[in-house]
């Protein structure tokens, strides 16, 4: 029962890390198209997104190490 739960927290993790990513470098495009001259800004804050989306998988990871264990 615990690798199937660890599998569930990876891999639903996994897909809404995806689908966060996917927004976040959608509008980026979006807004340098609207606004090419703000290109530098809205990188460096689309990476800093994408980092941050970027943990939830890795801290489920984590979670999913420990479900395994106990």
């Amino acid at each position: 029962m615990g690798a199937l739960a660890a599998a569930l927290a990876v891999g639903l993790a996994a897909i809404g890390a995806g689908l966060g990513n996917g927004i976040i470098v959608g509008r980026t495009v979006e807004g340098i198209a609207r606004q090419p001259e703000l290109r530098g800004t809205l990188q460096t804050t689309m990476f800093i997104g994408i980092a941050l989306v970027e943990a939830i998988p890795i801290i489920a990871v984590v979670i999913a190490f420990m479900v395994m264990g106990s």
